[in-house]
């Protein structure tokens, strides 16, 4: 790893606890993942349908190197109330250009704004730790979900262009924000994040 970057620290949000990705994280996601609705809109380099090993693959074979790396930051979510349940992932990656954040969740956890709540701790994390000019994040322009999470989140619309996704090819949108405009929606307090 670079010598100056942090690996990822356990975050904690009003609701959810984000804790490193880790190898005994491999057979949770493994019963969750592999379900259409998850990785429909995710980019085409996820194997589908999605190998028996899949998880335990990724997580040793590129998650866990690329921490080490110190180019991308790997976070399990579980609600406080269940801190043994992993319900999904989101991710930070330094070395794609043009995409810095991900994230999937247990469908049986969506809709209740745990997603926004993870990502704005660790958008924090990329600008004020890594400290890090601008994030970008491109998502399927039918992903409904994806999109208001980024119009939440103080996020500009910048480009479309077709890209290609487990369930095809379809036009995405690529979202940004920069560091400044970050902090000064933060500081505008439309955010719900409670601070950590």
């Amino acid at each position: 790893a670079m010598p100056d970057v942090p690996a990822p620290p356990p975050l904690d949000t009003e609701r959810l606890l984000l804790r490193p990705l880790c190898a005994d994280d491999a057979p949770a996601i493994q019963r969750i993942f592999p379900q259409w609705e998850v990785v429909r809109y995710l980019a085409e380099q996820v194997p589908w349908p999605y190998p028996e090993d899949g998880a335990r693959t990724y997580v040793e074979q590129v998650a866990l190197p690329a921490m080490r790396r110190g180019v991308q930051w790997h976070w399990s979510l579980r609600p406080r109330t269940e801190p043994g349940r992993l319900i999904g992932v989101i991710s930070l990656m330094r070395d794609d250009p043009g995409n810095h954040r991900g994230f999937w969740l247990d469908p049986d956890y969506r809709g209740q704004g745990f997603m926004t709540e993870a990502s704005e701790a660790v958008t924090d994390f990329w600008f004020e730790v890594l400290d890090q000019p601008v994030l970008r994040a491109p998502k399927a322009a039918a992903n409904d979900g994806s999109r208001r999470l980024s119009e939440r989140t103080g996020m500009r619309l910048v480009a479309t262009e077709e890209r290609g996704f487990v369930s095809g090819r379809q036009m995405a949108e690529i979202w940004e924000i920069t560091r400044e405009e970050w902090r000064a929606w933060r500081a505008s307090g439309v955010s719900d994040a409670s601070p950590h």
